[in-house]
């Protein structure tokens, strides 16, 4: 074999990382490489002289079929005299459980009328790449949540690095794929996640191992729901932790009824003495006292809107959403003007009617993706996502027009109001700080009472 395929081509097949195996036309193997000996788990005294039937392994399909002798590479070669292109086999044993996946290329050499010709199949192992191929159909179309992170960078703000969500994520969470590949898994997170569960999780990372946690999530609108994760390490090969995998599920519907389940039990410990019937009309009343806490909690009472708690927190998450779509976010105070006159000459009544009526048309004249609420007495607030600067000054006069144009009928009177409004627009690469742009908006509605009211100030 040396004098036929020369010297340093024999030295470039033993070193090769494709298996080669070379057949007479008769099928016997003349030759075969260790790396073909590796994939077959044979010996070179075992496989020289042997041809393609052999009882130690066999061949299957694609789908995993055992493969007739025939359409075994070399007789299939011998058979159509054509060549085998990038065909996916798997070699079964006797000592093996599931197959090997080989990547199969063959072709003829030689004369075709001479009895000298020889058939040489190359062998490459893609078993990994075809578990990985097997397991991702799966994983895309599975109904829970699948999250995989980069490993080697955990530290806030930066890392984890999020390098795939599937299908099941987008769903929940409104986001696309393309929005999130690249960001952490903090930017579903908000301020009334869980800090203790977090600080749980970056240990257990630190650690390189694996954490069951439950936490509360918010999807792109700021829905907020719990979620129950379960992280583990993926490693390579060599044993190193080179990613972390979450799977998740939502278990908001099921957490509610636990904990309504939790608090019913403990008052049925506490009126175990008393009759089915008193115990379904208190946990009617406890059902009504809870949608009453979360109504306090994040709306306002008078006009049904959300409160200033509840807008400062959706105000957060929308800056965090400005800055990472790099989009600019106005600021805005609302005060309706005269209004202690409205109080003084048409009596409190007229004045809240006055109130939910704004509130009502407030909640028509926002998208749901933007921030507003009643922040005190008769003044409202909200907060703008901004494509260009220009779109500002539209809204604003849209804004104070539909106002002044609005009719709220109090014993038999038609009463009409007009509204002052300060704004302050921001830009994500100048740093945006609430606090601050609060008080510049309050600044610019000041300067709209000062020029006359009725209208809307815009600081840059």
């Amino acid at each position: 074999m040396k004098d036929f395929y020369g010297l340093n081509l024999k030295n470039l097949l033993e070193k090769a990382p494709v298996g080669v195996i070379i057949h007479r036309w008769n099928t016997c193997i003349v030759y075969a490489n260790p790396t073909a000996l590796r994939l077959f788990g044979l010996t070179i005294d075992q496989i020289i002289g042997k041809d393609t039937f052999d009882p130690k392994w066999s061949f299957v399909d694609d789908a995993g079929k055992q493969l007739q002798l025939e359409d075994y590479p070399v007789n299939k070669i011998k058979r159509t005299q054509e060549p085998i292109q990038n065909e996916i086999i798997g070699v079964v044993s006797s000592t093996q459980e599931q197959p090997r996946w080989l990547m199969v290329n063959a072709y003829m050499e030689g004369d075709l009328n001479s009895d000298n010709r020889s058939i040489i199949v190359s062998f490459n192992d893609i078993s990994d790449f075809k578990q990985l191929y097997f397991f991702s159909d799966i994983v895309e179309n599975t109904q829970d949540i699948v999250i995989v992170c980069e490993a080697d960078n955990i530290k806030y703000p930066t890392g984890p690095k999020i390098i795939y969500v599937n299908k099941a994520f987008e769903t929940l969470t409104g986001y696309k794929k393309d929005e999130v590949i690249g960001e952490t898994p903090r930017i579903l997170q908000g301020d009334l996640t869980d800090k203790e569960a977090m600080s749980r999780i970056k240990i257990a990372l630190t650690n390189n191992q694996a954490v069951t946690e439950t936490l509360l999530n918010y999807d792109i609108n700021g829905r907020p729901y719990w979620i129950e994760m379960n992280i583990i390490p993926l490693k390579n090969k060599y044993g190193e932790v080179t990613h972390f995998g979450a799977i998740e599920r939502d278990v908001s519907e099921r957490k509610f009824h636990l904990e309504q389940l939790q608090f019913r039990n403990q008052e049925l410990k506490a009126l175990k003495s008393e009759l089915e019937q008193l115990v379904q009309e208190r946990t009617v009343e406890l059902q009504k006292a809870k949608e009453k806490l979360e109504k306090i909690a994040f709306l306002d009472p008078l006009t049904n809107i959300p409160n200033r708690r509840f807008f400062i927190d959706q105000t957060h998450r929308l800056i965090k959403s400005c800055n990472r779509r790099q989009l600019s976010i106005a600021f805005g105070l609302l005060d309706i003007d005269d209004f202690k006159l409205v109080n003084d000459t048409h009596g409190h009544d007229a004045g809240d009617l006055i109130l939910k009526e704004l509130a009502n048309y407030l909640r028509v004249f926002f998208r749901a993706d933007e921030a507003y609420c009643r922040y005190g007495g008769e003044e409202f607030a909200f907060t703008v996502v901004i494509e260009r600067a220009a779109d500002l000054e539209i809204i604003t006069a849209r804004l104070i027009n539909g106002i002044r144009d609005l009719k709220v009928s109090v014993n038999g009177h038609d009463l009409s109001v007009t509204a002052s409004a300060g704004f302050k627009l921001c830009h994500p690469s100048y740093g945006v700080d609430f606090e601050k742009e609060m008080k510049q908006a309050d600044v610019a509605l000041y300067q709209s009472k000062k020029n006359g009211k009725n209208r809307a100030t815009i600081l840059k």
